[in-house]
């Protein structure tokens, strides 16, 4: 049986245009396409998506609906991270060898780059 992946996707700056905790009530989210095909098509492939944000928790079910509202899949949502630099911690199988956390930076609003 294949193993599946699990991708945790920040979603401000990431998967919609970037904007202040202030104005997500009163504005229109902003979808980064290729972020949305990269998710789309990791989550045709099986695989899982845990979206994080620093998002307060009242923010709950707007996020939610801006993201039902844009097609973005995702299987789980974290609310409320802190906004400083996230750390993945994992271990490595030694029956399996090779990187079991993976990190990729992106530039703000810039999107998933194949």
């Amino acid at each position: 049986m294949e193993k599946k992946n699990t991708y945790f996707v920040d979603i401000d700056g990431t998967i919609f245009a970037y904007r202040k905790f202030e104005t997500y009530e009163t504005t229109t989210a902003e979808v980064i396409k290729s972020t949305k095909q990269y998710l789309q098509q990791r989550k045709d492939e099986g695989h899982m998506i845990v979206l994080t944000t620093a998002r307060p928790d009242w923010l709950y079910n707007h996020t939610v609906n801006e993201l039902k509202v844009n097609n973005i899949p995702f299987d789980r949502l974290i609310m409320g991270i802190e906004r400083g630099p996230r750390y993945l911690i994992n271990d490595m199988d030694p029956n399996e060898p090779g990187d079991r956390a993976i990190c990729y930076n992106l530039e703000r609003n810039g999107g998933i780059k194949s």
